[in-house]
């Protein structure tokens, strides 16, 4: 019998095929793939851009500005959606497929499914050198496109039709795998989109695909309660495959249950929805300070769902007791060794309801000491950061340096914790608050209470500036109800960098609010640079002081030390097609929260804040160091203080 087959391009088999996968998960189905982002140009437009031009009823077009930005959308989509979907992205080849590398790079670190669809260099070859191809002289079939092949969780070059029924179902496959998910990339040459092939009907049938919960081993599981029954100081640390696999409710039954207390990463923020004794908060170099004392002091160190990297351990310097003992619950066998841990390789959810269930048969307690000094030192944090978030408790301007000129430049009455501040009193149930990097991470990590279903989507993996407005995109479009704000939390560094997808969220008409605390440079950078070489250079945003001359003449060239650049950012945004509002007290971010909560598109909130004001410390060190020579003075009693913090590193496995 011979098989029905479809004739198609190569082009339209891809749209037909995404729009017709679905994942499983818990006994939902839903779209895998339900639309496609991109800008299109001559490496996509013929083929890529007509196929979803003729199918955008099953497959929805979103018209961007950058790539970058694009995958940034898809990628938060994805988080999102706990992993159960992501978007597509297209781009033509050369610059705009490379556009996207940062976006892969930040889907592959933190394991987040994004589908990469980039032109790709004519495979006929007949044209000979094109617009925007790469002339190798040694590789004759490299492309711009190889620079994904280290960040690509796959990979595949489409060079002929029939690629497309092997290079299809596995970019699905490690779509809808927890362990190897993150971008996905089917480079496209320009001329084979446009192909046509005679494609098995069969392939263009709906399929379902089932995001696995791997079930732990019983053996690992009475492993770790046996290591729980032993300790003395344990903790917990939260990563985000407990919020990835909706595992809260287990992770709450196990600390409540066996009186443990449990820290959060920046993933795993939110991973705690009760208020109760021993939820911590952050941990590490931007965690609080009271999680970090108890860390120090843990005997045992469960982690769920991390990867404990560098900033989560204080650069391997946190965890102080003698005799640490680590284990973990993690979907992945990498993951799950780390640190030479003890590890249940299994879904987390499904990990820490065995978990739990064992140390209650087994009747397992924290000892009341460890329970009441948990309880003490988070009763002293809680004074710190509510006097730190007040926005009625005026900023003592006398803690900043001597010689400083934010008060008369700036005209800022705020400091960006006391932002956070007005934005926590704002925040409702269902609310989502987001960062990426800089600053604003940082300190959400340390002050903001996602509990109570105020969540909070830090992506930090990657420390990606650009991420936060197209990621208020992408979770805005996973989460349609305009009853809960999407709010980004972004300093002006980053909206100078890319603002540019207010303009797709005009365009779309998506309720997102981003509010800029305006400290006129990239502070978080200028902070780490005065804490490792003592004096600021190049962070700021300042006027230079003379005229810039490159001809070697100048005895002192002029720095950028004038006075702070003069930059409008309520006139970009509007020109961008945002609603744009300036405030400066906290009676007018109040009213600038209320008045906007209700707007059907994108609002920008600019909020002057004072630069070097700064939160409480997490009171970790970092190994970021010094030069070993230098002539300014200061250096050398810093590379002094870097190397005794060399001396409280560990190897743990």
């Amino acid at each position: 019998m011979p098989t029905d087959t479809v004739r198609l391009t190569v082009a339209q088999a891809i749209v037909t095929y995404l729009s017709r996968q679905y994942s499983v998960a818990d006994g939902q189905r839903r779209r895998l793939i339900p639309a496609a982002l991109g800008i299109f140009g001559h490496g996509n437009v013929a083929g890529l851009g007509q196929a979803l031009d003729q199918l955008s009823d099953a497959l929805p077009f979103i018209q961007g500005r950058n790539e970058q930005a694009l995958v940034h959308v898809a990628t938060a989509y994805a988080k999102a959606s706990r992993r159960h979907a992501t978007l597509a992205v297209t781009a033509s080849i050369g610059p705009g497929a490379l556009n996207m590398v940062t976006g892969a790079g930040l889907a592959t670190v933190n394991r987040l499914p994004v589908l990469l669809l980039p032109g790709d260099s004519y495979a006929t070859r007949r044209q000979g050198p094109v617009l925007q191809q790469l002339q190798h002289p040694i590789e004759a079939d490299t492309s711009a496109n190889d620079a994904f092949r280290p960040l690509a969780r796959f990979f595949d070059r489409i060079t002929r039709p029939e690629q497309l029924l092997t290079a299809l179902p596995q970019a699905m496959r490690v779509l809808t795998d927890p362990v190897d998910t993150g971008a996905v990339v089917l480079a496209l040459p320009q001329d084979i989109q446009s192909y046509a092939y005679d494609y098995p009907a069969e392939l263009f049938a709906e399929r379902d695909w089932t995001i696995r919960r791997p079930p732990p081993d019983p053996d690992e599981v009475e492993t770790v309660a046996r290591l729980l029954a032993q300790a003395q100081r344990p903790l917990i640390i939260a990563g985000g495959g407990v919020v990835y696999s909706d595992a809260t409710p287990e992770l709450e039954a196990l600390a409540s249950s066996a009186g443990i207390p449990v820290a959060e990463t920046f993933a795993g923020k939110g991973a705690v929805q009760q208020r109760a004794w021993w939820q911590l908060g952050g941990i590490g170099l931007e965690g609080t300070p009271a999680t970090n004392d108890l860390a120090r002091e843990a005997d045992l160190v469960l982690t769920v769902g991390s990867r404990l990297t560098d900033f989560a351990t204080a650069s391997q310097s946190l965890f102080q007791h003698p005799g640490v003992r680590f284990a973990s619950i993690n979907v992945s066998p990498y993951d799950a060794g780390r640190l030479g841990a003890t590890g249940i390789v299994a879904d987390a959810k499904r990990a820490l309801a065995a978990l739990a269930e064992a140390v209650q048969r087994a009747g397992t307690t924290s000892p009341a000491d460890w329970q009441e000094q948990a309880q003490a030192r988070n009763r002293q944090w809680r004074v710190e950061r509510a006097a730190a978030l007040d926005p009625e408790t005026p900023f003592d301007f006398s803690n900043l340096p001597p010689d400083s000129d934010v008060v008369s430049d700036t005209g800022a009455v705020l400091t960006q914790g006391q932002i956070i501040g007005l934005l926590q009193e704002h925040a409702r149930a269902g609310d989502v608050i987001i960062a990426a990097a800089g600053g604003p991470p940082g300190d959400l990590e340390k002050v903001w209470d996602a509990t109570e279903g105020r969540l909070a989507h830090l992506e930090f993996g990657f420390s990606c500036m650009g991420y936060e407005l197209p990621a208020a995109i992408g979770v805005r479009l996973a989460v349609p109800d305009p009853a809960k704000r999407i709010v980004s939390f972004l300093g002006d560094g980053t909206f100078l960098m890319a603002p540019t997808e207010l303009v797709t969220a005009a365009q779309e008409g998506l309720a997102i609010t981003i509010v800029i605390p305006e400290n006129r440079g990239y502070q978080v950078i200028h902070r780490l640079q005065m804490l490792r070489s003592g004096r600021e250079f190049g962070n700021e945003f300042r006027y230079r002081d003379g005229s810039l001359d490159l001809s070697g003449s100048a005895t002192k060239p002029p720095r950028l030390e004038g006075g702070y650049l003069d930059v409008d950012l309520i006139k970009v945004a509007q020109g961008l097609g945002a609603r744009a509002l300036r405030a400066a007290t906290a009676d007018e971010v109040r009213e600038a929260l209320a008045t906007t909560r209700d707007h059907g598109g994108p609002v920008v909130i600019v909020v002057p804040a004072i630069p070097h004001a700064d939160l409480p410390g997490a009171g970790v060190w970092w190994d970021v160091a010094p030069a070993e020579v230098a002539e300014q003075e200061a250096v050398a009693r810093l590379r002094a203080e870097y190397e005794d913090g060399l001396a409280t590193q560990r190897w743990h496995g």
